[in-house]
């Protein structure tokens, strides 16, 4: 294992103010009060995303008549953009509003939507005849037109703008409420990554239990109307929470960082090394300590004899810093991890679309209760809860995650295949509780890989770019939605539509689960590779002269446990 120092945190105290703009009082503002308010934010909105996205394949098919194919498509390409979109939210809070700002802004985008698609889902107008049986047997029922479909994408696309702002920003938002300098909050903050997750999987598990039941059974207009109301209500409690906040100056466009020393580095590509790094701008007063990874960036830190003569020393468009330069080697450190990550959520995207179908077409009877199609995902959030309560006192490896996804889409496949045949042949529906293996292994896969890669990008990423560095990480699950939607139209292509039907009964879904299982066990190979060779970024915190003699002595490996034990670093 290789320990490379991370960013200081001494600037930190001067960047970090109260609503009014002053230097914060630790003992009034922040800590768990502030982080709770902000937490209910990203439930509301967790509650709104769940509970379309969860039932949504069941509307398109059943009352807009779409193939499963396109409805698929339809579902996993606004949690694609909605997750994309973090990108978006992420620049506009680092560069500009802040995340407090971003976040309010967005929970409001968000209200919007939901309520376009309440009305989308409500006007009679908006949606085709009705398909008897018989019809829809024969394949004669009328899809929905153009026209319908348009306000049904305008809400979408609203609410996948509003969400991504908010999911990119509420994480960094609640962490920047505890103080790292200090040790007790730092180990509060790694407590509210764990919590965090666990109080969207309530929220989750609302959504498919108790809205999805109201979608079905009462109406869409009542299920989404009850999720605006939620997302109002929670934008309400954030502003109403201001005066306990920290909040975090912006410190400009990361991305404008990144593309400088990139140009810098390229336009200096045939400049020779400094014989030390010492000699590169601005080292000694390095808030990141220099490492020797992507060296060829250090040239963007060459100081020419024209930038003294020209005394332009310090115009960063002549010359990076040592500090900017170790930014963007962080992030380019990520991109292996998270390009591995993304077959994941092209796993986790079946849970809300195939998944679904299959209930529908399984015996959902408790007695005299039919379970709706999009509440057995009940199922995926309870194992996510149970998973993520044991974040405390197991280590969590995303790939874990990884082998779990592949472990679920064999299981998915062996089902599958069972349920066809057995009602096929013998006429007979299957029990849809077979589908709960499949939700637990996905669930407790997202247990470990959410939690682990949000972690992961935010603690591994530069400090001025974590909402930056959040964005990126939910782009992976965005990526992850829109592999599925690639797959799902080549597959269809290939295969002339003969795997995945809207009739699953006349197709063959067991082998597009086959397909994912193997190439979720190639990618645990590459992943593997790149975990192997990752540094971590240490925070160096002195905490008595007993782990400095540690350190000296070469007892690195009881300095690492301590460090692992606190959560300041992983395996």
């Amino acid at each position: 294992m290789v320990l490379v120092a991370s960013h200081g945190e001494k600037d930190e105290a001067e960047n970090v103010v109260d609503f009014r703009g002053n230097p914060v009082d630790r003992s009034k503002t922040g800590g768990w009060l502030a982080a709770g308010l902000i937490l209910g934010t990203e439930l509301s909105e967790r509650i709104c995303a769940m509970g379309i996205s969860m039932n949504l394949v069941t509307y398109l098919v059943g009352d807009l008549h779409l193939s499963s194919a396109k409805s698929a498509t339809i579902v996993t390409n606004f949690m694609g953009t909605l997750n994309l979109l973090g990108l978006l939210g992420g620049f506009l809070a680092d560069a500009k509003l802040g995340r407090y700002l971003t976040v309010a802004i967005f929970a409001s985008v968000t209200a919007l939507g939901v309520g376009l698609l309440t009305s989308a889902t409500s006007i009679p107008s908006m949606r085709p005849p009705q398909c008897d049986d018989y019809r829809r047997k024969h394949h004669q029922c009328i899809e929905a037109n153009g026209k319908q479909l348009a306000m049904l994408y305008a809400a979408l696309y609203t609410i996948a703008l509003g969400g991504g702002g908010i999911k990119s920003n509420v994480s960094g938002f609640g962490s920047d409420q505890f103080d790292t300098s200090d040790p007790k909050e730092e180990k509060a903050m790694i407590f509210f990554f764990n919590r965090f997750y666990f109080a969207i999987s309530i929220g989750s598990l609302f959504a498919v239990i108790v809205l999805v039941y109201v979608q079905d059974n009462v109406g869409r207009g009542w299920g989404y109307g009850i999720s605006a109301g939620t997302m109002v209500v929670a934008a309400a409690i954030l502003l109403i929470g201001t005066p306990w906040y920290r909040f975090k100056k912006p410190r400009g466009s990361p991305l404008t960082v990144i593309w400088r020393v990139l140009l810098l580095a390229w336009k200096k590509r045939s400049h020779p090394y400094p014989d030390h790094p010492s000699l590169l701008n601005e080292y000694q007063n390095a808030k990141v300590s220099h490492t020797e990874k992507f060296k060829c960036l250090d040239k963007a830190a060459i100081i020419e004899d024209n930038a003294f003569a020209n005394e332009n020393k310090n115009n960063s468009w002549i010359v990076s810093t040592v500090t900017e330069v170790e930014e963007v080697k962080m992030v380019l450190k990520l991109l292996p991890i998270w390009a591995t990550c993304i077959l994941f959520w092209t796993v986790y995207s079946q849970m809300t679309t195939f998944t679904v179908e299959q209930a529908t077409f399984m015996n959902r009877k408790i007695g005299s209760f039919t379970v709706p199609s999009g509440s057995l995902s009940a199922f995926l959030f309870i194992t996510i809860l149970l998973f993520t309560s044991l974040n405390e006192k197991v280590l969590q490896r995303v790939g874990t995650g990884l082998i779990f996804s592949v472990i679920a889409m064999i299981v998915s496949a062996v089902i599958e295949q069972q349920r066809r045949e057995t009602s096929v042949q013998k006429h007979i529906q299957i029990s849809a509780f077979w589908l709960v293996p499949q939700y637990f292994l996905v669930g407790a896969g997202e247990a470990f890989v959410y939690v682990g890669q949000l972690e992961f990008f935010i603690r591994e990423g530069p400090e001025r770019m974590k909402s930056m560095s959040t964005g990126l990480f939910l782009s992976a699950i965005s990526m992850g939605m829109f592999v599925s939607s690639m797959l799902v139209s080549i597959v269809d292509k290939i295969t002339n539509k003969h795997w995945l039907r809207s009739n699953l009964n006349k197709g063959k879904l067991n082998n597009f689960y086959w397909l994912l299982a193997v190439l979720g066990l190639l990618n645990f190979m590459v992943f593997l590779f790149f975990a192997m060779k990752h540094q971590y970024n240490v925070q160096h915190r002195v905490k008595g002269d007993k782990e400095l003699e540690n350190f000296n002595d070469g007892k690195v490996e009881d300095l690492e446990n301590n460090w692992i034990a606190e959560g300041k670093m992983e395996l």
